[in-house]
């Protein structure tokens, strides 16, 4: 869960932190560039731990990297590091890039947490970690299409059936719902952590409405204005891409061509509406509401100024109990009614669809290994 750690009181320069001398804007934080030999070892002191640190513990990565960044720490003091820190900080302050905690007293709205030394994983070590992710994917979709269709992980008891078929995101609505690719997750988000030894481990996956990916898209957008030597120095894989690959695998999941795709947000007062903007700013489609849309005759529209225009895909960021009044919670105000009957009738598709939270329940998470060995052999 993202948790704040400090307060903003000032909003600084971004372009003030551009490089090591950093300027004089009235409203930025000052430093005074420090001779090298004059810089405060103590940073050092805290790679102790019994934590695993990849700097220092990990024998995949390269020698050379690792001192680059160890160079680049050592000709920084320990409060220069805090103040580019606070810098990024409130760079993500003025620039609304913030998520929202409810519940308490001192205030709603949060800056994403960020931790200016970056976190470096060897490329042949990633590609481990992506070959992993994608087949973990893979076996959760099939997963869901057996539920939905023939159910043979529940008749081999693999699965226990009354966990599955009594589990709240289970939608009856979805069963022998055909999909194409039998894709039920477009968008996965697969929390990944490392042990006191280095091993990668999965924490839970999140097939509903996965978010988050803007703040780290942010993160290095910010990372590299605060720290252009380091990317300079090192072939950092990029990341930048993102929103067009999420655009494509929308575009590739529709039924027709050249689709017309919208982002569906519950409105502004959304935890993750920023998320919601940027994404539909950065893949050109529109950002709607359930104001925005409406079903006709099995069909979705979305109203425009110059009239109504057919919707293909909706990327919802919409939970599945508030997609549909006439589906779901009939109380609901954030759906679109018809919306169900529409996608069912495969004149709209819904990414994610509905009922692949039954997937990502904690109480599926110890069954995806065998799911591997049933549906990947």
């Amino acid at each position: 869960m993202l948790k704040e750690n400090q307060d903003t009181n000032s909003i600084a320069s971004l372009e003030s932190f551009t490089n090591s001398n950093i300027g004089t804007n009235s409203n930025a934080l000052t430093v005074t560039q420090v001779k090298p030999e004059n810089k405060v070892n103590a940073l050092f002191q805290q790679f102790k731990s019994h934590f695993f640190n990849e700097l220092v513990d990990d024998r995949n990565m390269s020698g050379e990297t690792s001192q680059k960044i160890e160079q680049w720490l050592s000709q920084h003091t320990l409060e220069e590091l805090k103040q580019l820190n606070q810098a990024a900080k409130e760079h993500f302050l003025y620039e609304g890039i913030t998520f929202t905690v409810y519940g308490e007293s001192e205030g709603i709205e949060r800056t994403i947490p960020y931790d200016l030394i970056p976190r470096v994983i060897e490329k042949k070590q990633w590609n481990k970690v992506s070959l992993g992710c994608a087949q973990r994917v893979r076996a959760l979709n099939l997963f869901l299409h057996d539920i939905y269709h023939q159910q043979d992980i529940l008749k081999a008891n693999i699965v226990p059936e009354l966990q599955v078929l009594a589990h709240e995101a289970y939608q009856p609505h979805m069963y022998a719902h055909d999909l194409k690719g039998k894709i039920y997750s477009q968008i996965s988000g697969i929390d990944i952590i490392r042990d006191r030894h280095g091993e990668f481990y999965v924490l839970e996956d999140n097939l509903r409405t996965p978010s988050g990916v803007s703040y780290m898209l942010e993160s290095r957008k910010i990372s590299q204005k605060l720290m252009p030597q380091l990317f300079q120095q090192n072939n950092v894989l990029a990341i930048e891409q993102y929103p067009q690959l999420l655009k494509e695998i929308l575009a590739e999941n529709a039924y027709v061509d050249n689709p017309f795709i919208v982002v569906l947000t519950p409105g502004r007062y959304n935890s993750a509406y920023y998320e919601h903007s940027f994404l539909a700013r950065e893949m050109d489609v529109p950002l709607v509401t359930s104001r925005d849309l409406f079903v006709e005759n099995d069909k979705v529209y979305v109203k425009t100024i110059r009239g109504r225009q057919q919707v293909d895909v909706v990327y919802r960021r919409v939970d599945d109990e508030y997609l549909d009044p006439l589906c779901f919670k009939p109380e609901s105000t954030l759906g679109v009614a018809g919306l169900m009957s529409a996608y069912l009738n495969h004149n709209v598709v819904i990414a994610n669809a509905p009922g692949t939270g039954v997937a990502d329940d904690k109480s599926i998470y110890p069954y995806v290994d065998k799911m591997f060995h049933f549906y990947l052999g």
